[in-house]
């Protein structure tokens, strides 16, 4: 099964970074350029484990994925649960952790592992879809950072003061 992985060095700490790629709607456009469309199903109203979305893709795929876990500011995972009839399989996980010895930065890590189906097409889909899922995700990981310097993105990602 095929891993994709990019990672990235964000100017804010790790909790700032994990919320910002977790916000939702016309924010999340502003740096995500993989999302058309994305809400919560199902009566959901804010991320969680076990919590499904429902996504479509700037080409117009859709995907309703499924939150495996959720552990603010560390980490997320999500997996496919109905989608593209070429994805057998699609899994996914961020990690956030402080840079050392830049204790406002964070090291964002995205990785992604998938199936392709038919089987009997999947060696030729997999290596077609590594490259193009390598290449979508980099575009990702770069609106995400830019994401993490934008003051609009950021005023919504943080808490309100209490």
């Amino acid at each position: 099964m095929p891993v994709i992985e990019s990672r990235c060095v964000v100017p804010v700490d790790a909790r700032t970074a994990f919320a910002v790629s977790q916000t939702t709607g016309e924010i999340r456009k502003r740096w995500d350029p993989f999302i058309r469309r994305q809400y919560f199903v199902d009566g959901a109203t804010a991320p969680g484990k076990g919590v499904r979305t429902y996504t479509v893709q700037r080409f117009g795929f859709r995907m309703e994925s499924e939150y495996v876990s959720y552990n603010p500011p560390s980490n997320v995972g999500m997996k496919m649960a109905k989608g593209s009839w070429f994805f057998e399989r699609l899994a996914g996980g961020w990690k956030f952790t402080p840079v050392a010895d830049d204790p406002g930065s964070t090291l964002a890590v995205w990785r992604y592992n998938f199936a392709c189906r038919p089987r009997w097409l999947a060696p030729l889909a997999e290596r077609i879809g590594t490259l193009l899922l390598q290449r979508d995700m980099d575009r990702r990981i770069r609106g995400f950072a830019r994401g993490c310097s934008d003051p609009l993105v950021l005023a919504a990602a943080r808490p309100s003061p209490a």
